[in-house]
């Protein structure tokens, strides 16, 4: 093989693994879809206090600031594996956002809580204590990996390379956030929709974490 046509193949099978990635996202979101419409009738409604509809509410914010950074790359980055993946975030999230949504809809709950951001997360879990919680968060302060308003501006105003860079670290951090809200109420929750939902958001969001660590390193 040439010298000129290794980058070629290199691309090629970078871009092979993101799709690799995107369409197992796709199927394992489809499944955890599924499992949820069929399993509806066996689960209780959850309260408004309760783990479930406090991860649907943040995560609902989570997955919005989500779309808002896959929008932005999109419309700064030059490089098509970069885009593809921020068009994926666009479309994933959003309909998971939507999905949210519609759980606290049918479970007759507000979209709002009359309690604070990331109070479901201080409380004691099958698997930790209230205490080990209240030590890592805070009621109202910011969910894990959600990105600053000075780090959004930074994605804003930069492009092509520089914004591609930003783009995959703050998006690491996201990812890592969001697997650790859905970890938390996988400890809290017995709610078949919301389990099966949890655990899809761990296996994909943990293999784009994977793969956008790959990419960070190769733009580096």
């Amino acid at each position: 093989m040439s010298d000129a046509a290794e980058p070629k193949v290199r691309h090629r099978g970078r871009l092979a693994l993101l799709i690799a990635v995107l369409v197992t996202a796709v199927i394992v979101g489809v499944s955890a879809f599924s499992v949820g419409r069929l399993s509806t009738l066996a689960d209780s409604m959850p309260v408004s206090t309760s783990a479930e509809a406090g991860f649907a509410r943040d995560m609902q914010v989570h997955h919005d600031q989500g779309v808002q950074l896959g929008v932005l790359i999109r419309d700064r980055s030059t490089d098509e594996a970069v885009r593809l993946l921020g068009y994926d975030i666009v479309t994933t999230q959003g309909q998971q956002s939507g999905q949210m949504f519609g759980w606290l809809s049918v479970w007759g709950l507000s979209q709002a809580s009359a309690e604070p951001s990331m109070t479901w997360m201080t409380r004691p879990g099958r698997t930790d204590s209230a205490h080990d919680h209240a030590d890592a968060h805070q009621p109202g302060e910011p969910m894990p990996g959600l990105a600053t308003d000075a780090q959004v501006a930074a994605l804003t105003a930069a492009s092509g390379t520089e914004a591609d860079r930003i783009f995959l670290t703050l998006m690491i951090a996201h990812h890592k956030g969001a697997i650790e809200m859905a970890d938390a109420v996988l400890d809290r929750s017995s709610n078949s929709v919301v389990l099966a939902f949890a655990n899809a958001v761990v296996t994909s969001q943990q293999s784009e974490i994977d793969l956008m660590t790959d990419m960070l390193a190769a733009r580096s």
